[in-house]
C-alpha cells in the first residue's frame, strides 16, 4: 500500500470518528470568581470543572457520575452554555459552539436541551401544561398553526400524558408526572443530545423506573443521545453505555460501563462502587470508606486532587497532577498507580 493511500485512509478515519462523535469536550473549564476585600476585587476562583474532556458517539447515553458539589452539573450546563466557560472547547457535530453568535445560539437550542432535576421548581406555575410543552415550539416556528394542537398531543402521549392534561398546572401533578412534563418540553423541540441532570433522583424507586424505561424507549425511537448526570450508580450502570467518573471538578476515570463496573481502576471509583446496596443481603462485600472532608474546589490539593483521602497515596501523587492512561478498549484513568501503562 503506497504512503498516500494510508495518509487517505487514517484521514477517512479520522473523520468518520468525527462523524461518530455528536458530542466532543476538550480540557473545559468552568471557574467562578471569588469577590472579596476592601475594594470587592477578585481574590480566588472556584474551580468547579478543571480541565475535563471526553466525547460522545450519537445515540448512546453517557454517565456522569461523582460526590454533590464535584462539577457534574456545571459540566452539562456549561455544554449547553448555560453557563459561559472559562477555557476549553466544545464541539456539537463538529462545530465550536463556543463561537456561535445569538442568532446560531438560538438555532442551537433546539438541537440542545436539558431536563432538570426538580421538575417542580422548572415548571411556571401560572401556565397550563399545554403551554409549557408548546411554548418554545410556538417561539421557534417549529411547526404550523394548524397542525400545533395535534402536535403537542402527539409529543405528550409519548410521554406518558393525556390530552385532557393540557389544561392543567403543574401543581395538579405528582412528581414523576411532572417530569414526564419536563421531558415532553424537551423533546417538542426534537433535539439530538439531551443533558439529563439528575431527572430521577427527587423521585420514588418505583416512579424512577418508569422514568428511566421513558427515556430510553425515545432514545430508541428518536435517536437520541444523552448525557445522564446522576449519584446513583445502579441507575447509571443499566442507562449508560459509557460513564465517567468525577472528583473535584476533574474526570478520574472514563470508559464502557462494563469495563469499568467488572474492573474499576481508579481508588475513588472503587470506593464509590463499595457503597452500592447489594440486593442479596447474603452477600457481603469490603466498604472502602473515604477519610476526611472533599477539599474545596477554591483550594485544590496540589498533585493528585485526590491523595488527601486515599489510601494507595505515594509521595508523587502530592506534587505533580497524573496523566490520563489508556488501559486499553478506550478505557483511561488518571492515577500514578498505572504511571507504567502507555500515556494517552
Amino acid at each position: 500500500m503506497s504512503k498516500l493511500q494510508m495518509n487517505a485512509e487514517a484521514t477517512t478515519s479520522e473523520q468518520k470518528h468525527t462523524e461518530d462523535n455528536i458530542l466532543e469536550v476538550k480540557h473545559l473549564k468552568k471557574y467562578f470568581p471569588i469577590t472579596g476585600g476592601f475594594f470587592g476585587g477578585v481574590t480566588g476562583h472556584v474551580k468547579a470543572v478543571d480541565d475535563v474532556s471526553f466525547t460522545i458517539k450519537r445515540g448512546t447515553t453517557m454517565g456522569l457520575v461523582g460526590e454533590s458539589g464535584c462539577g457534574k452539573s456545571t459540566t452539562g450546563r456549561t455544554i449547553l452554555r448555560l453557563l459561559e466557560k472559562t477555557e476549553g472547547d466544545v464541539l456539537f457535530d463538529g462545530e465550536d459552539i463556543s463561537k456561535y453568535d445569538k442568532k446560531k445560539l438560538r438555532e442551537l437550542r433546539t438541537k440542545m436541551q436539558i431536563i432538570f432535576q426538580d421538575p417542580y421548581s422548572s415548571l411556571s406555575p401560572r401556565l397550563p401544561v399545554g403551554e409549557i410543552i408548546g411554548e418554545a415550539v410556538r417561539e421557534h416556528g417549529l411547526i404550523s398553526k394548524d397542525a400545533y394542537n395535534d402536535y403537542i398531543t402527539k409529543i405528550m402521549k409519548e410521554c406518558g400524558l393525556q390530552e385532557y392534561h393540557k389544561d392543567r398546572y403543574p401543581h395538579e401533578f405528582s412528581g414523576g408526572q411532572r417530569q414526564r412534563i419536563c421531558i415532553a418540553r424537551a423533546l417538542a423541540l426534537q433535539p439530538e443530545f439531551v443533558v439529563c441532570d439528575e431527572p430521577v433522583s427527587a423521585l420514588d424507586v418505583s416512579v424512577q423506573a418508569q422514568i428511566i424505561n421513558l427515556l430510553q424507549e425515545l432514545q430508541r425511537d428518536r435517536n437520541l443521545t444523552y448525557l445522564f448526570i446522576s449519584h446513583d450508580l445502579s441507575v447509571v450502570e443499566h442507562i449508560s453505555d459509557t460513564i465517567g467518573v468525577m472528583y473535584l471538578g476533574s474526570l478520574v476515570e472514563t470508559g464502557e460501563t462494563a469495563d469499568i463496573f467488572d474492573e474499576p481502576l481508579h481508588p475513588y471509583t472503587k470506593a464509590l462502587f463499595s457503597a452500592i446496596p447489594m440486593p442479596d443481603p447474603d452477600l457481603k462485600k469490603e466498604r472502602i470508606l473515604l477519610q476526611g472532608d472533599i477539599p474545596s474546589p477554591a483550594n485544590p490539593p496540589k498533585g493528585c486532587k485526590f491523595h488527601t483521602r486515599c489510601k494507595d497515596c505515594m509521595e508523587i501523587c502530592k506534587s505533580v497532577a497524573p496523566k490520563a492512561k489508556d488501559m486499553g478498549n478506550g478505557h483511561i484513568v488518571r492515577c500514578h498507580l498505572y504511571d507504567e501503562a502507555v500515556d494517552s
